[in-house]
């Protein structure tokens, strides 16, 4: 008799969701024709909740990345006429990263996508399970019932 470890189970269930999700999202993103990935799209959503355009370090710390993975996303999404670098006009030696209107019309188009990455990652489930399903993911993101290690 085997023993299955049920919370090796769920880990392995979380992976392969997360997985999934990121499939999904990336098919809908190239469906739509908005030549960016999944991360450049997290980084253009993150650009929207500033009020003025952040430094790299700011991007990157709210993204929980090191700085060199912003780079990499600005440098697409520059080449791309959706960001531009600016310079900080208290301190020229810092670069500011600011929305293009192209980046704006892009994250705009961005909701239409997420959710209907999102309707078809819960098509199988109903109302209820949907329900029940938030408050578990508001749990789990929240952290409520953190253990010590």
């Amino acid at each position: 008799m085997t023993f299955v470890d049920p919370d090796a189970l769920l880990a392995e269930q979380l992976l392969r969701l997360t997985r999934r999700v990121h499939r999904i999202q990336k098919r809908h993103l190239e469906q739509r024709g908005l030549g960016i990935t999944p991360a450049q799209s997290r980084l253009l959503r993150t650009l929207g909740h500033y009020g003025s355009p952040p430094r790299m370090a700011d991007l990157a710390e709210r993204l929980e990345v090191v700085p060199r993975a912003v780079t990499t996303l600005v440098d697409g999404l520059e080449a791309s006429g959706k960001v531009r670098r600016v310079p900080d006009p208290a301190n020229r030696r810092v670069i500011r990263i600011e929305l293009t209107d192209d980046g704006r019309t892009t994250l705009g188009k961005l909701r239409g996508v997420r959710l209907s990455a999102a309707d078809e990652i819960l098509a199988p489930l109903t109302e209820d399970q949907r329900r029940v399903l938030g408050g578990l993911l508001d749990t789990l993101v929240d952290g409520d019932g953190e253990r010590a290690c």
